[in-house]
C-alpha cells in the first residue's frame, strides 16, 4: 500500500508497520459508493499486509471516545460498531481507522509491545479519545504515560479548517478560529505525560491529488485507512 512517509518513518524505529492509504482508493464502508466494489478494495488491502496480519480490525466509527482492547483474536475480520479507537499487544493483528480529515493518532509503549490507533476529529479530540487511549495503553500494558509514544497522522490543517465559537469553545478558545487538530492533540498529550510526540506536515484538504478531504469536498469525498500493527515473525 501507498504510505504517508513519516508515519512510516515512525513506525520503523519501533518495530511497526503504520501508514495511510491515498488516492484514488476509497474505503468508506458507511458511504454512498456500492458495498461491493469498496469491500473489494478491503479484500486487496488485507491481501496486501498478508500473511504478516492475518487479523484486520474496523470499525463503524461514531466520532465518539470508546477505545477497544483486543486479544486472543483469530484469523479473519473484526467489524465493530461505534468504535474510534483500537488497541493490542497481538502480534499479527491489523488496526484501522478511516479518515478524510480527522486525525489518525498512533501510539505505542515500544518495550511492551503494546499499540493503539485512533480516530480523532473534534468532536473526539474534544470528548477525550487520546485519554482514553493512553489510559487503555497504560492500564492493559502495564507501562507508564511516559513510556508511550505518539504520532499524529496525515488530516486537516489549521489553515483548512476554520471552525465557529461553539467547537472553539470545546478547545479553551472563542469566537471563529483555525483549529489545528494536531496541535491540540499534542498539548493534550504533553499534559497526559507523553514525551515524544510527532506531527505528520501533510494536510488532507490542501494536498487532494493524494488524500480525500471531507471539508475541501463539501462532505462528497472518499476515506483513507490509516493502519498501524505488529507483523508476526
Amino acid at each position: 500500500m501507498n504510505d504517508a512517509r513519516d508515519a512510516s518513518e515512525w513506525a520503523e524505529r519501533y518495530g511497526l508497520v503504520a501508514g495511510i492509504t491515498t488516492r484514488p482508493s476509497s474505503f468508506g464502508l458507511w458511504s454512498d459508493e456500492p458495498v461491493g466494489q469498496v469491500m473489494e478494495r478491503w479484500r486487496s488491502f488485507r491481501t496486501a499486509f498478508a500473511p504478516r496480519f492475518p487479523t484486520v480490525v474496523l470499525g463503524h466509527q461514531v466520532h465518539g471516545t470508546a477505545v477497544r482492547w483486543h486479544e486472543s483474536l483469530p484469523e479473519g475480520w473484526l467489524v465493530l460498531d461505534g468504535v474510534d479507537g483500537h488497541a493490542t499487544s497481538q502480534r499479527g493483528v491489523l488496526l484501522t481507522v478511516t479518515v478524510a480529515d480527522c486525525i489518525p493518532v498512533y501510539l505505542a509503549v515500544p518495550q511492551k509491545g503494546v499499540i493503539a490507533l485512533l480516530h480523532a476529529g473534534w468532536r473526539g479530540a474534544a470528548g477525550g479519545v487520546l485519554a482514553r487511549g493512553v489510559d487503555t495503553v497504560a492500564q492493559r500494558g502495564a507501562a507508564k504515560t511516559s513510556d508511550i509514544v505518539m504520532h499524529c497522522g496525515v488530516g486537516i490543517c489549521g489553515e483548512c479548517y476554520e471552525v465557529g465559537p461553539e467547537v472553539a469553545v470545546r478547545f479553551g478558545l472563542s469566537g471563529t478560529v483555525h483549529l489545528d487538530l494536531r496541535a491540540a492533540l499534542t498539548h493534550q498529550a504533553r499534559e497526559l505525560g507523553i514525551q515524544e510526540v510527532s506531527s505528520s506536515p501533510l494536510c488532507s484538504a490542501e494536498e487532494r491529488d493524494r488524500f480525500f478531504s471531507h471539508r475541501a469536498s463539501g462532505g462528497k469525498d472518499g476515506r483513507m485507512v490509516a493502519y498501524l500493527g505488529r507483523p508476526l515473525g
